[in-house]
């Protein structure tokens, strides 16, 4: 068990910095998303982790051991990357091993204790009997999870996945993370993955770390990233969500010349931005304080159906989800209100960068 600390690491690649300033703890046994888009960072730290490349400025702690500056081997980590990289002339058996055939003399356990412990992986990965095949003979979800097995094979302090089910279509990507989730479980490895899927991250993870721009926008369990987002980023990249301009006036927030029937505090007077999520609303017959929209467009989505409105003058449009034979849908005018919301004052996008 490992815990990994990062420690106000930049990291620049021809003078352009992809990493500003970030610190992470890990907890140990912990199952870690690194989640953004492409170019958010989350690749580059977690190759910093590995050792895979050094840091610009800052540390990265394993355990009380400043491990910036050592080997990838020296850290002893497990690493799955999305492409499997199996050796294709070994068997599934000796892939397994591998990392512990290469290990120096003095390390290398015997070649029947190598062998049990391939055998021993394969029945937890769920491969039993499939010890003398070679990759090309096996599916790609097969290939990912012996990959799996030879990075846990040399009993990693730390288990990296990069986008490790990146590959593999949305039905084997599915099984595949329950099953990881329950690997997990069963060995407590400190594990950080990278995914841009959000989907992935929040079924999957003990913790999500949301990245942007080389920055880390905000850490939390699924639920706090998804229902307190801190930051107009975290809001629109996690989940769906819709946002309006709106103006804060006496705490009141205002559409164009009309109060929508919601108050604020903490949020100064002026310019602002509304994101609500499009199922988090309710519908009002008419109103002296909501927010009134055309219909532009409806479409169904699974066992809903899909409001686009049109609110107000400025051709401002938002997204509200009805059930599927709620009458409101076949209406040209909508009224409604959100539940949940979240108002940001203008510029937060910008500010944050700044910082």
């Amino acid at each position: 068990m490992m815990e990994v600390s990062i420690r106000n690491v930049r990291k620049e690649f021809d003078r352009f910095p992809a990493l500003h300033d970030v610190s992470l703890d890990i907890r140990s046994g912990e199952l870690i998303a690194l989640l953004g888009p492409s170019g958010s960072g989350k690749t580059t730290l977690l190759r910093l982790i590995a050792g895979l490349e050094r840091p610009t400025a800052g540390s990265v702690f394993f355990g009380a051991e400043d491990a910036s500056q050592k080997s990838v081997q020296e850290r002893n980590v497990g690493f799955v990357f999305q492409h499997y990289a199996l050796f294709r002339h070994m068997t599934v058996a000796d892939n397994i091993g591998f990392g512990l055939k290469v290990r120096p003399a003095e390390s290398r356990p015997p070649k029947d204790v190598i062998r049990k412990r391939a055998s021993e992986l394969l029945d937890l990965v769920q491969l039993s009997g499939l010890e003398r095949r070679y990759p090309s003979q096996l599916s790609g979800g097969q290939r990912q999870r012996v990959a799996l097995a030879r990075a846990m094979a040399i009993e990693p302090k730390v288990l990296l996945l990069d986008e490790p089910f990146g590959a593999l279509d949305a039905q084997v990507r599915r099984e595949l993370r329950r099953w990881l989730r329950e690997i997990h479980e069963a060995t407590g490895h400190t594990t950080v993955f990278v995914t841009h899927d959000q989907e992935e991250a929040l079924e999957l993870a003990d913790r999500v770390v949301v990245m942007s721009q080389g920055r880390i926008e905000q850490v939390g369990t699924a639920d706090e990233v998804y229902d307190t987002p801190n930051s107009p980023f975290v809001y629109g990249f996690i989940g769906e969500s819709s946002a309006l301009p709106v103006r804060v006036e006496g705490g009141e927030l205002w559409l164009q010349d009309r109060s929508i029937g919601l108050s604020v505090r903490d949020v100064p007077e002026g310019e602002a931005s509304l994101y609500f999520r499009p199922h988090e609303i309710e519908l009002l017959e008419g109103c002296g304080g909501c927010i009134a929209g055309t219909v532009a467009a409806s479409r169904r989505v699974a066992g809903s159906r899909r409001v686009e409105l049109e609110i107000g003058g400025e051709n401002h449009k938002v997204e509200i989800e009805l059930p599927i034979e709620h009458p409101a849908a076949g209406k040209s005018r909508i009224a409604f209100r959100p539940r949940r919301w979240r108002v940001f004052p203008a510029g937060a996008e910008r500010r944050q960068r700044a910082a």
